[in-house]
């Protein structure tokens, strides 16, 4: 059969899977067609049924179709299985069994899926985590969202790179228990030290102890390779943890105080752009910042990276989907660049770049990036994904 009747026959079979009436044997043949034809004629025809066709599929097809695919995908070649898990990474309305035998497959297979999908609950995440490699544990670990469970169930597998990434990662929850246990072992570990420190949510007490922690090893280097009395030392060492210990409650009261206020002036109907540019022009960067978020729906360290980035996209795009205008735009991007620069004006021509910018910004791709960055924190990952039509 010559590749023209190959594509016919596959088109034939298309159809016929549509109206019911193709058999399972007929597509694991073309799944065993170990010919180039035959791997392409296979991706197009999971391609054109589930991804082009799958909302307008009944739940028997849908369910039928999946059944299909999961069996079919030990039986094709591993770029192929890449490719489907990258399509089907971020979906929601895919087979569930299907992405459980993809998320179980080779680590280059289930990465997307392990790091992406939400079609997997905690039990499934839980069950790779216990039997499958350290790189589908890593990937597990650096979900946007990770809950206390899997967290622990992380933890247990007792591999330091997987804890570190954890660690390092903010949207992951991590109870009070493995908390405790985790400081502890950072006496042992001094790669767990860093991120503990970064996290928001390490209860206070613990923060006191890794502080102690860490300076006891600082005070032993000292003591070893200098001359110096440990006694004062000792003074010295603990006069500044608890200053750092110290500054980190005044910051924290200050920033909710600024919470407040913001929450008092929005409830009045007074947080309003003149009013942040207002607090901008004073020096009150923290609260414009976090009137801003408050605002916008964002998060406030979202909301820090779009007013610093350095082109100004991300501000044109915001300033745009909340109906502000040029003069607005421009008088926000005027002011952040003089905070970031020490007072320094901004060049003409960089006024006039951003200018150009924003009325370059069409007012509905700013709604729909909003929208985006309102659900997720993925900055780069949203400008990068609607770049082209901005």
């Amino acid at each position: 059969m010559g590749a023209g009747e190959s594509a016919i026959a596959d088109e034939k079979l298309l159809h016929s899977l549509l109206e019911k009436t193709v058999s399972r044997d007929q597509l694991f043949e073309l799944a065993r067609n170990k010919s180039a034809e035959g791997r392409k004629a296979l991706l197009v025809t999971i391609s054109d049924l589930f991804f082009n066709s799958h909302k307008i599929l009944s739940d028997r097809e849908r369910m039928l179709m999946g059944e299909i695919l999961r069996a079919l995908v030990h039986e094709i070649e591993m770029s192929v299985r890449r490719q489907l898990a990258e399509r089907m990474a971020t979906l929601e309305d895919v087979p569930h069994d299907l992405i459980f035998a993809l998320a179980n497959d080779e680590v280059e297979v289930a990465h997307p899926i392990l790091l992406n999908s939400d079609v997997l609950q905690d039990v499934d995440l839980i069950e790779i985590i216990r039997h499958r490699t350290m790189q589908h544990r890593l990937a597990i670990a650096m979900r946007k969202e990770v809950s206390a469970e899997v967290s622990k169930a992380l933890v247990d597998s007792g591999e330091e790179d997987v804890v570190a990434a954890l660690l390092e990662n903010h949207g992951a929850v991590i109870s009070r228990e493995v908390m405790e246990y985790l400081v502890a072992e950072s006496k042992r570990v001094d790669r767990y030290q860093n991120p503990l420190v970064r996290r928001p949510d390490l209860p206070k007490d613990l923060a006191q102890r890794l502080y102690w922690w860490v300076s006891a090893a600082l005070r032993k280097h000292i003591v070893e390779h200098f001359s110096i009395d440990p006694t004062k030392l000792d003074d010295e060492i603990e006069s500044v943890t608890q200053q750092v210990i110290g500054a980190e409650d005044k910051e924290q009261r200050e920033a909710d105080e600024r919470a407040a206020l913001v929450q008092r002036l929005s409830d009045l109907g007074e947080l309003t752009p003149q009013f942040l540019i207002k607090t901008l022009r004073q020096g009150e960067v923290p609260l414009f910042e976090e009137g801003l978020a408050r605002l916008s729906g964002l998060r406030l360290k979202l909301v820090r990276r779009i007013l610093y980035e350095t082109g100004g996209e991300g501000l044109a795009i915001l300033c745009k989907a909340l109906g502000q205008d040029r003069h607005v735009f421009l008088t926000i991007f005027e002011l952040t660049r003089r905070a970031l620069d020490r007072g320094e004006a901004v060049a003409s021509e960089k006024l006039e770049e951003a200018s150009s910018l924003f009325d370059r910004t069409k007012q509905v791709d700013a709604n729909r990036v909003l929208k985006r960055w309102q659900r997720s924190s993925e900055f780069l990952y949203a400008l990068k994904r609607t770049g082209q039509d901005i």
